[in-house]
């Protein structure tokens, strides 16, 4: 990708930080002490939402390389958001405003497209593909010193985070 860009230099708080500062996902969650708290930004094209993100050497697949399962980690937070915002825009409303939008992974299939190297900022880039709808498509790609590593497609539905858990624990009774 030749025209990598960063975060749209007018945002200066990310989608996680507005509308779920309260958020303990591991991955996203700003309130998860041990987690990664990735950050995403709407991108200046108005359609994509981009991050930046450093591993860190705890998450070394082989020597030198990027752990596929945090790669995976990563696609998955940020494609979420990606959703979350589209559900937000296409109703109008300013992330975080009540009542809040909540979606989960319905599915997610990567591609590894080439191997993933340590050491250097990871750029991802995300966008629906399709309508918005309960269940939404997202194409989220990851990219290392300009090159594409990593695709991403996958499907988050929307959901009420309490209903969810409710029905999870009756399920494991």
């Amino acid at each position: 990708m030749s025209n990598q860009r960063t975060a749209c230099a007018a945002t200066t708080i990310s989608l996680q930080e507005a509308a779920a500062p309260d958020s303990v996902c591991f991955g996203c969650g700003q309130a998860s002490e041990h987690g990664l708290r990735i950050k995403s930004y709407p991108d200046a094209d108005g359609i994509h939402l981009v991050a930046t993100v450093t591993p860190d050497e705890r998450y070394c697949g082989w020597p030198g390389l990027v752990y596929g399962g945090y790669l995976a980690m990563l696609a998955d937070c940020h494609s979420n958001w990606t959703a979350m915002a589209a559900h937000y825009r296409a109703e109008g409303r300013v992330p975080g405003s009540l009542p809040k939008i909540n979606c989960a992974t319905a599915q997610l299939q990567l591609h590894y497209m080439k191997p993933t190297p340590m050491g250097v900022p990871l750029y991802l880039r995300a966008r629906v593909e399709g309508p918005v709808r309960l269940r939404t498509r997202v194409i989220c790609e990851i990219y290392a010193e300009n090159k594409r590593t990593v695709m991403a497609e996958s499907v988050f539905a929307r959901i009420n985070p309490s209903a969810l858990a409710r029905k999870a624990h009756a399920e494991s009774a």
